[in-house]
């Protein structure tokens, strides 16, 4: 599966997504300036796959636009590397089972003890 990060999906994350899934960032591809509709579009017309996004707004851009997009999106419940970490395999699992005009939430509780050092 061709998969394309969005600017908010943590980079780390890629290396859970092994072959057959190859993944392309926004920021390789000069996109990353565009805006959501405007991004998705593209990413569609490129023949991704797969969207993964932690924007919290795209399932709210032009829904319209989204029903007829092929195009699956995975979104993550946040942006947070560290927060994503013990449930990357819900991720991986999502990228996995997605499917033409699928959309996909991965919820991604706040943790009740941050997990980095030096908070809390």
């Amino acid at each position: 599966m061709k998969v394309f990060f969005d600017h908010s999906a943590p980079d780390p994350l890629i290396d859970y997504l092994v072959p057959p899934h190859t993944v392309t960032v926004s920021r390789n591809m000069e996109w990353h300036e565009l805006r959501n509709g405007q991004l998705l579009r593209k990413v569609e017309d490129a023949d991704f796959d797969v969207f993964l996004t932690a924007d919290k707004n795209i399932p709210f851009q032009n829904t319209g636009q989204l029903k007829r997009m092929r195009i699956a999106i995975v979104y993550l419940g946040q942006g947070n590397w560290p927060i994503i970490l013990p449930h990357v395999e819900r991720v991986v699992a999502a990228v996995n089972a997605a499917v033409p005009g699928s959309r996909t939430e991965v919820p991604i509780p706040m943790p009740s003890k941050p997990p980095w050092p030096g908070h809390g």
